[in-house]
């Protein structure tokens, strides 16, 4: 059984009520490969998910962009993965090197995040990646995968994660990892699943894409045989999105 193709929307801290729905008009509108051939998720800002949820076509499916740590409570400012059940959200992004970096999130709470988040029913994109500095010091592997080990400690089961990796200097920069680039920690992140999970997880859990992914450079990047879709940032909020759903189809004839 390949592994179906992922790609996920991050549209970040962006957009008014007015926008949203544009935006969702022109997905609905959008004519995509079918559901057995890539799985899409649309990651907008807490306060639209409910009105996103109402209006998005049934075969896309809403994430929200982070969720607590823990069970609700005294936590200004937070919003619980019990809050996100509630309001039918599937998904959830944990991880992503913007809070990583910003708000100082570490591997180990981040790890204890998409731990708590599974045990409540949601499913998991974690987002994993190096600094400049880091690949420049030849230290990329070894970060992403602790990062992947700061998770894999945590977690019983990968079947409700699809790992992200995010080369945390290609993002929103115009950057992008080649091709080879992005195979080569492909590959790696799922070497040390094969060595450290199991191969059954490491054949089946799907590893995507961040980074400057866009309409030019994603069918490329599709034919990577560890690709197995994307997390796009600024590109999902405009109908170049649609271009990147289709690159799912490069994988159809493997």
């Amino acid at each position: 059984m390949g592994r179906k193709f992922f790609v996920g929307g991050n549209w970040k801290c962006n957009g008014t009520t007015a926008e949203v729905k544009k935006i969702v008009t022109t997905l609905n509108e959008a004519e995509v490969p079918s559901e057995d051939i890539v799985e899409v998720v649309v990651s907008p800002p807490f306060v639209f998910l409910s009105l996103v949820k109402s209006l998005l076509r049934s075969d896309f499916h809403v994430a929200a962009q982070n969720c607590w740590v823990r069970k609700g409570g005294a936590f200004t400012g937070e919003v619980s993965a019990e809050m996100l059940v509630n309001l039918g959200i599937p998904w959830v992004i944990i991880g992503h090197s913007e809070r990583r970096l910003i708000l100082n999130e570490s591997s180990e709470f981040v790890g204890d995040k998409v731990a708590y988040a599974l045990s409540q029913g949601l499913k998991v994109i974690a987002c994993v990646g190096e600094t400049l500095e880091q690949r420049e010091s030849g230290s990329t592997v070894a970060v992403v995968s602790a990062q992947t080990k700061a998770i894999a400690d945590k977690v019983s089961s990968w079947e409700n994660i699809v790992l992200a990796y995010e080369p945390v200097w290609a993002i929103g920069t115009g950057k992008v990892a080649s091709p080879a680039q992005a195979q080569e920690v492909h590959f790696e992140l799922r070497k040390w699943l094969h060595d450290n999970v199991g191969a059954e997880v490491a054949a089946s859990a799907r590893i995507i894409y961040g980074g400057s992914v866009n309409g030019a450079n994603c069918k490329e990047l599709a034919t990577q045989p560890d690709v197995d879709g994307f997390l796009v940032g600024g590109a999902s909020l405009k109908p170049e999105f649609i271009d990147i759903i289709k690159s799912a189809t490069v994988k159809k004839n493997d």
